[in-house]
C-alpha cells in the first residue's frame, strides 16, 4: 500500500525516466509534488525503496531504478479529524465486549497513510476500551516490535488530539503520512520513536505533527 504522495512520486520518477531516460532531480520532485522542502522527498523515496518499488544506484547522481509498480490504481487516504460519520463503537452479543470500526491500515515503520473508509469491525474486550471515541487500525510494519506492536496486529486507538511525552500514538506528519510511533516533547520539537533499533528516531517541529489518537490496546490473531 502506498500514501498519495509515494505513489504521486513513483509516477512521477516513472515518467521522467521513459521521457529521458533519467530521474528528476530532488528540487524537480519537490516542485512536481508541491512540498515546501526536499526532506520530504528523501522520505518518500526512502518509503519507495524500502517497500522494493525503486533501487538507488550507488555512485552514481539522480541514479534511481524502478522495480515494481503498485497494482492497485488508487493510493489510500490519510484519517481526518473531521470525518462524515463518528466511528462508534456498537454492543456486541456479551456484555464482555463491543464492536469497533476497523479503518484501515497504519505504519508502524516507515508512515503510511491510512484508509479513511471503514473495512470491518471487530469484537474489543471492554476492559481495553476507556472514556470517548475509539477505533482500530491494522498494524503494518515491524519498528514497534520492543514494545511488543507486532506487523498484523490491530491497534486499539482512543480518539484524542493531545498525547503526553511517552505514549505511543497515531500521528499525522504534514497532514499526509500517519505512523504508530512513541512521542516525546523535546522543547518546541517532537520526536517521534521507534522501538526497534533498526529505525531512526525523526524529529519535527510541533506544528508538522497532529496527534490523531492514543493506543490504549492490541489484539493479536494467532
Amino acid at each position: 500500500m502506498l500514501t498519495n504522495k509515494q505513489y504521486e512520486l513513483l509516477m512521477f520518477i516513472s515518467e521522467r525516466l521513459k521521457e529521458k531516460g533519467v530521474a528528476p532531480s530532488f528540487d524537480e520532485m519537490k516542485e512536481a509534488l508541491d512540498l515546501r522542502s526536499k526532506s520530504g522527498i528523501h522520505r518518500l523515496i526512502t518509503a519507495l525503496e524500502e517497500r522494493g518499488f525503486i533501487r538507488r544506484l550507488a555512485h552514481r547522481a539522480r541514479a534511481l531504478e524502478i522495480i515494481k509498480m503498485p497494482d492497485a490504481a488508487s493510493p489510500s487516504l490519510a484519517i481526518s479529524n473531521h470525518t462524515t460519520a463518528p466511528m462508534e463503537a456498537e454492543a456486541s452479543n456479551d456484555n464482555n465486549s463491543v464492536s469497533l470500526c476497523v479503518m484501515g491500515r497504519i505504519a508502524a515503520g516507515t508512515p503510511i497513510e491510512a484508509i479513511q473508509e471503514e473495512t470491518h469491525r471487530i469484537s474489543v474486550p471492554l476492559e481495553i476500551m476507556r472514556s470517548g471515541e475509539h477505533y482500530a487500525l491494522e498494524v503494518n510494519g515491524d519498528s514497534m516490535i520492543d514494545a511488543g506492536i507486532l506487523d498484523g496486529d490491530t491497534a486499539i486507538i482512543q480518539r484524542s488530539d493531545s498525547a503526553e511525552s511517552g505514549d505511543i500514538v497515531v500521528a499525522l506528519v504534514e497532514e499526509h503520512e500517519a505512523t504508530l510511533k512513541r512521542l516525546r516533547r523535546k522543547g518546541d520539537m517532537i520526536a517521534l520513536e521507534a522501538a526497534n533499533p533498526a529505525y531512526e528516531t525523526r524529529l519535527f517541529k510541533s506544528n508538522q505533527v497532529r496527534v490523531q489518537g492514543r493506543l490504549v490496546g492490541i489484539i493479536r490473531k494467532y
